[in-house]
């Protein structure tokens, strides 16, 4: 009996299937295919060659050439190479012999001229074809694509230019001539073009600065620099749902307009239909007028500290100098909000029965912060966070500031002051992990055009853990270092928190048990009477990043804050009732989303953090 053949002559039998190429994968909602489908991948998309796809994007650049394989003497403007005519023996008889080309006249009836042996054939000339090179960017990834159009399919002056959008279908291909480019897309039809007028366009140009992009900030996007910010942002904001929606946090959504002002002296965008010519006549009823000439004049002298510590900046003057100006410009600062807040005292009560007739039947405001509220739903479901806008009236540096910004703010019930400040630290760790991980590309463009130490910065931040010191301890380390000694319940300057977190420790470092006076009147007063439990997180090169604390949930004690500081209690007795219902130890944080994006980036101006910048004197798109 014959034996069965062996598995393994069986499958040398059987001829072995090559696995079919990768398919590139498409965009759900269109036809249409992403470049970071086809850049992104780790071989730069060469395992895609051969597959027909549909791209569309932005002309970065665009240049035009000679077709591959013509020759350069039928490129434009060549003189064309003679084309020599094909004769018989008898027609060279004839162009050669006077008799012959008489007889051949009669026998043609005149038809027959000398033929012109060796001179260009008559006929057209036949078209030379130029390809257009175009370097394309739909906004999904850093890198560009390399688009190959024929001229014949066409006309290459409408879509050279800069700016231009073209929809594409071709197929990827390894070029020819090795270069810069993995992959290109030879064109094989041109579905779509949105042309532009290359001579109004104000991004036709080369390397554009920050400062010139931030006139256009709806047309910025398309610039490089800021296309990589934007996914930068993006990622930050998914990664910090996704860090507290991995711990057992709520994302809840807090009011934008709140009626309960509570920002010690400071002021706030009012939400009002009434006139405004109506509320500046009150205004100026109100406000005695040596007290406004004297606010006047400390404002003027506020204006003219600013330019001498400009100066002192510019100038690379000793620290001591600069501190002492920065902390005279502090004390002006404050005696300026004191004033402003008389003021506003007294307009309240002069015009309060007016804003009967606003729409909220009071004076409501665009909110600075949302953690009052996020409070009321900490103290029913635990864990929660908000992330949105937020506004604040500042008159800082354009550079530093902003009128809208976005926060994520926290809240965890049963929690002190400890904890708050590890899950801020564990948040800021995850994302420095998760850039790293899913921005690689944009995070590279910023080390090359931005600041080439910002990936070991992050790397640094999210392996090593942060530096902490109470707020008496960073005020002794930095009288150990100064001449000028720091006073005991000054708010630390920008400077002084960059001494510590860039200089002395070299990484982030969380100052806590802050001087109460310096901090909101919800904070936890400590034994001590002269602390709140309060932390703020400093970073290297960005500042501070976080603010936080542990809430007063002692009804007394928050009650006697805030007649202390003046506040009408029945402005927040709402939010006295959380204290008399059920109270519970809560503590929180709120961060800075455009704090971050500077931090990760390198960025230096707070203005190309975020897509529209507001500040005073800048709404205009």
């Amino acid at each position: 009996m014959a034996s069965e053949p062996s598995l393994s002559a069986s499958n040398e039998s059987i001829p072995q299937m090559e696995p079919p190429p990768p398919a590139v994968e498409r965009f759900k909602y269109s036809a249409r295919v992403f470049l970071r489908s086809i850049l992104g991948r780790a071989d730069g998309g060469k395992g895609l060659a051969g597959q027909r796809v549909l791209v569309g994007g932005w002309v970065k650049s665009g240049v035009e050439k000679q077709k591959p394989g013509v020759p350069s003497s039928l490129s434009p403007g060549a003189a064309a190479h003679p084309v020599v005519k094909d004769v018989t023996c008898s027609e060279v008889l004839i162009n050669r012999l006077s008799i012959l080309r008489s007889i051949a006249r009669i026998l043609t009836g005149g038809v027959c001229n000398a033929l012109s042996i060796g001179k260009p054939a008559d006929g057209p000339a036949k078209p030379v074809t130029t390809v257009g090179y175009l370097r394309i960017s739909d906004g999904s990834c850093a890198a560009n694509l390399q688009v190959v159009v024929d001229s014949s399919l066409h006309t290459l002056s409408q879509i050279l230019p800069t700016g231009t959008s073209i929809l594409v279908e071709g197929v990827i291909a390894i070029p020819k001539a090795p270069g810069k480019y993995a992959v290109e897309l030879e064109a094989e039809k041109v579905l779509y073009v949105g042309g532009v007028d290359a001579d109004k366009y104000p991004l036709s140009k080369g390397l554009l600065s920050r400062a010139f992009l931030r006139a256009y900030p709806h047309l910025r996007p398309r610039a490089s620099m800021v296309a990589s910010i934007a996914r930068i942002r993006n990622s930050l904001s998914h990664s910090t749902h996704q860090f507290f929606q991995s711990n057992g946090f709520l994302n809840v959504q807090m009011p934008i307009i709140t009626t309960t002002n509570l920002r010690n002296h400071k002021k706030m965008f009012e939400v009002s239909i009434l006139s405004s010519k109506a509320d500046d006549s009150l205004r100026l009823a109100a406000i005695n007028d040596q007290e406004a000439k004297t606010l006047e004049t400390i404002k003027a002298a506020i204006k003219e500290k600013s330019k001498r510590i400009e100066e002192l900046k510019r100038s690379n003057s000793n620290k001591e100098a600069l501190l002492t100006a920065l902390q005279d410009l502090q004390k002006a600062n404050e005696l300026a909000h004191q004033l402003e807040h008389k003021h506003t005292s007294i307009l309240t009560k002069t015009i309060k029965e007016d804003f009967s007739e606003n729409f909220f039947g009071r004076q409501a405001y665009l909110s600075s912060s949302t953690q009052l509220h996020l409070e009321s739903y900490a103290c029913s479901l635990s864990c929660v966070y908000s992330f949105g806008p937020t506004f604040q009236v500042e008159d800082g540096q354009p550079s530093k500031s902003l009128a809208e910004s976005w926060k994520v703010e926290v809240e965890l019930a049963f929690a002190r002051l400890e904890d708050a400040m590890n899950c801020a630290e564990d948040f800021l760790r995850y994302l420095c992990h998760s850039i790293i991980e899913h921005c690689p590309h944009d995070m590279q463009f910023m080390y090359k055009r931005i600041d080439n130490k910002c990936i070991d910065r992050i790397k640094s931040m999210g392996s090593s853990p942060f530096a902490r010191i109470s707020y008496t301890e960073a005020v002794e380390i930095l009288n150990k270092r100064f001449e000028e000694k720091v006073e005991w319940g000054t708010i630390l300057s920008r400077e002084h928190e960059s001494i510590l977190a860039d200089e002395i420790y070299g990484r982030p470092v969380i100052i806590y048990d802050h001087p109460k006076d310096s901090k909101p009147f919800y904070l936890r007063v400590r034994d001590d009477f002269k602390t709140v439990s309060a932390f703020d997180i400093i970073a290297p090169k960005a500042g501070k990043l976080v603010q936080g604390g542990q809430k007063e949930e002692r009804l007394d004690k928050l009650i006697e804050r805030g007649r202390k500081l003046g506040l009408v209690q029945e402005d927040y007795d709402w939010y006295l009732d959380l204290r008399r219902h059920g109270t519970v130890q809560h503590s929180g944080f709120s961060a800075g989303l455009e704090e971050i994006v500077m931090f990760v980036t390198g960025l230096d101006d707070i203005r190309d953090a975020i897509p529209f910048p507001r500040n005073r004197g800048s709404a205009d798109t």
